[in-house]
């Protein structure tokens, strides 16, 4: 287990390092004129992170979810939410952490990057992602609904499979800067 971890570790480090969409410019925004292309970049801190299903409202990362969000004007995105009661591991060492330290800490923080494109038309951002801390989405487009209301911006997710069920996640993030 130590010995795969700290291979993805080095892959996870590798892949920030490189990202193959980085240098593309057919992915800066279609509407990068548009008012909410404008109005989307910066950075963003999560408010409030909920999951629902079947009428219940659930929260994955806790209740005091922690999170912050960088669109930029050349198109990129990066994106960080966690649970900030996540316990520390015993040992200082990342890579000596037990099974159990290992997966709470997985569990409890997504991290991604790539580039995105709004559709104003439909209130989409469409996340590209190339690099990720859950390896199924990298390669692979995130689509979500977005709401821009003065300094909030409201993101709700189609149903994503989370811990056997499906769940629609609503985020609400606050302008920083």
């Amino acid at each position: 287990m130590k010995l795969a971890f700290v291979a993805g570790s080095v892959f996870i480090v590798c892949a920030c390092a490189y990202s193959p969409r980085v240098a593309r410019t057919d992915v800066i925004p279609a509407s990068s004129t548009s008012a909410d292309s404008k109005r989307i970049v910066g950075t963003w801190r999560l408010v409030s992170f909920e999951s629902r299903s079947a009428g219940e409202i659930r929260y994955p990362m806790g209740r005091v979810a922690a999170g912050q969000l960088n669109y930029d004007e050349m198109g990129n995105v990066s994106a960080h939410i966690m649970d900030p009661t996540r316990p520390a591991f015993a040992s200082e060492d990342r890579a000596a952490g037990t099974d159990a330290e290992v997966r709470k800490a997985f569990v409890g923080y997504l991290a991604y990057y790539g580039t995105y494109d709004l559709d104003e038309t439909k209130r989409t951002v469409t996340h590209h992602i190339d690099g990720a801390s859950f390896p199924n989405w990298i390669g692979r487009d995130q689509v979500r609904i977005y709401r821009l209301d003065g300094d909030r911006l409201t993101i709700t997710t189609p149903p994503i499979r989370a811990g056997g069920e499906d769940l629609i996640t609503v985020l609400v993030w606050e302008r920083t800067s």
